[in-house]
């Protein structure tokens, strides 16, 4: 598993997410991932982000092999690490700009509702499978991409959004061809970094300061019911069934 940073001339900081086969972060890939973005957002000369991964989707959400090994612990630890990663994109001092293809699930999800802006491939579709897998999260940041009532249709049901919804909503910005999401994502970004940073800075702060709900807070409240589902006993047995069936990029969890 590898999390690339590079800064391109003009002040993008590309981070890059690479773990095959499905992009679903252990707890310590979570962590790593948070602290990529703390960097990249604490150093002067980054102006935007761009966040992507490689691969055919953009993220899985969580390993819940590794969750279902470690038990309570590994889901405590897991658990923080999503919400820090979450927080770091929320919180990055300069704006930061999503590129998703294939499948946005779960932690996904998670990402993409945190960040700023939000391109996004043809073939990109957003979920929740978190109530199919005996958990709950990242409905705070799907609120952030779709309304509410289908937001709560999504989590109910484990439906998916596509790319072409949510454009039309207005939480993804543009929709492209997958050969040229990394291409349009950098000009957006580009576009971010060419205007004065240090006003640009204040104005993520500002907008982040009128957020009617703090996603870092709402989230943290969701995350305890997932730790309740696996204290009595529901988390478990649906994850079991999960993993006994074998892994599925439509299976994410955040």
């Amino acid at each position: 598993m590898e999390i690339s940073t590079a800064l391109h001339p003009d002040g993008t900081a590309e981070i890059a997410v690479d773990a095959p086969p499905v992009n679903a972060l252990t707890a310590d890939g979570w962590h790593r991932l948070a602290a990529a973005v703390e960097a990249a957002g604490a150093a002067p000369r980054t102006r935007a982000v761009l966040l992507r991964a490689e691969g055919r989707g953009f993220s899985a959400g969580v390993d819940i092999k590794e969750v279902q090994r470690g038990g309570g612990a590994a889901l405590v630890e897991v658990n923080r690490g999503c919400a820090a990663a979450f927080a770091a994109v929320y919180a990055c001092p300069a704006p930061v700009v999503a590129a998703v293809q294939g499948y946005c699930l779960g932690g996904g999800v998670g990402l993409a509702g945190s960040a700023d802006v939000v391109l996004a491939a043809e073939d990109a579709y957003f979920a929740l499978p978190e109530v199919d897998r005996g958990a709950l999260g990242a409905a705070t940041h799907l609120s952030r991409l779709v309304p509410g009532h289908l937001a709560r249709a999504m989590v109910y049901t484990c439906r998916p959004a596509t790319a072409a919804q949510l454009h039309a909503f207005g939480s993804v910005l543009e929709v492209v061809p997958p050969g040229r999401l990394r291409e349009a994502a950098l000009e957006v970004a580009g576009d971010i970094a060419a205007k004065d940073p240090e006003v640009v800075r204040r104005a993520k702060e500002s907008l982040n300061g009128i957020d009617p709900v703090d996603p870092r807070r709402s989230y943290r409240f969701e995350q305890g019911f997932t730790f309740e589902l696996g204290l009595n006993g529901a988390g478990d047995r649906l994850r079991d069934a999960f993993v006994g069936g074998g892994a599925h990029p439509d299976s994410g969890e955040g």
